[in-house]
């Protein structure tokens, strides 16, 4: 059954290549979400190293999702009894580096790893291989919870392949440029409101050169509603899903149901 689920999503500023002190700044953010109640932490697109810091440093820095950057972002989880999904460069075991956000629970255990599949531009597509779709889900709180990363939103394919495996919320850590504002401020909530799911969107704010992020991360409901959202400052954006608002918004427009009706009535 779901409860009311509070999450956090950290908008700060990059700190590229300082893989210490992003963690350090990390168990603040932690620290802070917890005392507001928040039972998940969501942070941006490769948190731990900076996003734009080329291809040899990325090779450099990745790690395994097993490998140390974990077992500290699962210590922090375990002290502040919460779930973190932080981005970071996964190596996987036969070299290949993927733009990866993982979900570590409230006990320190990893539940889901998920590897961007859309790269966008020359950045990405120089820095990292991208992955196969994919439509995983964990939960938490009686919530279904499903990830993507910045670019993959973009697509209502991800995001409706989630939708269909049974999504309540999508978190989507994010490093986007403020050349890109219409997709916090009107996409995801229009990605919200046809899948009747919760979206919450965490970004990098300030000056990772040569980006401009534009922070405006919000948490839209699953009518399309933004429950929460910042403005360009670092802070910490805390708001809280109700299963009602699920439940009405579902009732209010079935694009998901139809869609599934329709499916079921195919040979």
């Amino acid at each position: 059954m779901r409860t009311p689920l509070t999450l956090a999503l950290w908008q700060c500023a990059p700190a590229p290549l300082d893989v210490p002190g992003n963690l350090a700044r990390l168990e603040t953010a932690a620290r802070e979400a917890s005392r507001a109640g928040a039972t998940l932490l969501v942070c941006p697109e490769m948190c731990l190293t900076g996003y734009a810091i080329g291809a040899p440093a990325v090779q450099t820095l990745a790690q395994a999702a097993d490998g140390a950057w974990a077992a500290a972002v699962a210590a922090m989880a375990r002290r502040h009894q919460l779930a973190v999904v932080y981005g970071y460069p996964e190596r996987d075991t036969e070299g290949r580096v993927y733009n990866a956000a993982q979900w570590i629970d409230a006990t320190g255990l990893p539940r889901l790893n998920y590897r961007k599949a859309h790269l966008f531009g020359e950045l990405d597509r120089s820095q990292f291989a991208a992955a196969p779709p994919s439509a995983r889900l964990v939960e938490l709180s009686g919530w279904k919870v499903g990830l993507l990363i910045c670019y993959d939103v973009e697509f209502p394919e991800a995001v409706r392949a989630l939708a269909l495996a049974g999504a309540d919320l999508v978190a989507v850590p994010t490093a986007n440029m403020s050349d890109y504002d219409f997709v916090a401020r009107s996409l995801v909530p229009v990605r919200a409101y046809e899948n009747q799911l919760a979206v919450a969107y965490a970004n990098f704010t300030g000056t990772e050169e040569p980006l401009h992020y534009g922070g405006l991360s919000v948490v839209a409901g699953p009518d399309g509603s933004a429950l929460a959202q910042a403005g360009r400052e670092e802070t910490l954006l805390i708001a809280t899903l109700h299963p009602d608002q699920l439940t009405q918004a579902r009732q209010r427009a079935q694009h998901v149901r139809d869609l599934l009706a329709l499916q079921n009535t195919q040979p």
